[in-house]
């Protein structure tokens, strides 16, 4: 007797999935497909020569770590640095204005804080031509691909503008999907925050394999990496898995799980077991790398431009040196 299936998934057989990797493959080899490269190069060099596409990367940190100005410059250089690649950038901004965006963006491009730009009291106001540059450089940011959203939604409703945006502004173009941050993603009535990210991040699994796009979500670490028993041991700066906020999901769905760490914010003098210093570094961990290899890269911090710059530590010994050697 016939029967229906209704429920049931789609299977294919193996040579179909053997026929799409070996097209992958070659045509990573004449180009085709490239990664979008960053500014970064030791961080190109680990993630696969910089942002891949059908990946999904989660950015965490504690308040005040970097993560969303390592984020917002990031989006930047990606156009200045792949004019030749066609992609453009939906951007769900739930944790500022994206005016403010723009105005971090400025901030960068110009080397001028934010006070500086808004003439803070007790700075100097701007000059005729502080402003022409601005209109300038507003100018040129004005010309790239990227779409805000500014107000936040349940799940579901961020899955139905990703698949909008794709099917109109984002269609036969590579999709950047940003999300900053995911607590701030609305959940439904009587919804625990939990159970609003375990749905957040499998319905990222699904967008990541429809048509050709990147997901960036930027998350939150929970608090046990600021008590006093973890901030006193130097064997326990460095964040683990457990630190981050939901971590069991966001780690499983996530291809690339980077951590950016601010230890002078927490009032350590010397962090982890090589006693690496921390006036004016941030630190990125990557804790998970599925195409490659774990490690940490040093970064100055150059926050009040809303930047950073991948650096050197400076080494008081050859074991030091060669772990370094080792990591990068």
């Amino acid at each position: 007797m016939a029967q229906n299936y209704y429920n049931s998934l789609y299977y294919k057989p193996i040579v179909e999935s053997t026929s799409e990797i070996l097209n992958y493959i070659e045509q990573r080899r004449s180009g085709k497909i490239t990664s979008l490269q960053t500014r970064w190069n030791k961080f190109n060099k680990q993630c696969m020569g910089g942002i891949e596409p059908n990946t999904v990367y989660t950015i965490a940190g504690i308040s005040g770590s970097g993560k969303s100005s390592f984020v917002n410059s990031l989006e930047t250089d990606l156009f200045e640095l792949n004019p030749n690649v066609d992609f453009c950038v939906l951007n769900f901004n739930l944790e500022m204005l994206s005016s403010k965006q723009i105005g971090r963006k400025l901030s960068y491009r110009l080397k001028k804080t934010t006070a500086e730009l808004y003439s803070s009291y007790g700075h100097t106001k701007l000059t005729d031509q502080d402003v022409e540059n601005i209109k300038k450089e507003a100018e040129n940011i004005n010309k790239y691909d990227i779409y805000y959203v500014d107000v936040s939604g349940t799940v579901d409703e961020i899955r139905e503008t990703i698949l909008k945006f794709m099917q109109n502004e984002g269609k036969r173009k590579w999709v950047i999907i940003i999300l900053d941050h995911v607590l701030l993603t609305k959940g439904r009535a009587g919804e625990d925050e939990r159970t609003m990210i375990s749905k957040l991040q499998y319905m990222f699994m699904e967008i990541k394999k429809y048509g050709k796009n990147t997901i960036i979500q930027i998350s939150q670490m929970n608090r046990n990496i600021e008590s006093v028993d973890r901030i006193s041991n130097f064997t326990m700066h460095y964040p683990m898995r457990t630190d981050l906020f939901g971590a069991d999901v966001i780690y499983q769905i996530s291809d690339y799980v980077i951590i950016l760490h601010r230890p002078q914010t927490l009032g350590i003098t010397s962090y982890g077991p090589k006693h690496r210093p921390v006036e004016g570094y941030i630190y990125m961990h990557l804790l998970k790398n599925r195409e490659g290899r774990l490690g940490i890269i040093p970064f100055t911090d150059n926050l009040k431009y809303n930047s950073i710059e991948e650096t050197e530590i400076p080494e008081d010994n050859e074991s030091n040196n060669e772990e370094i050697k080792t990591l990068f």
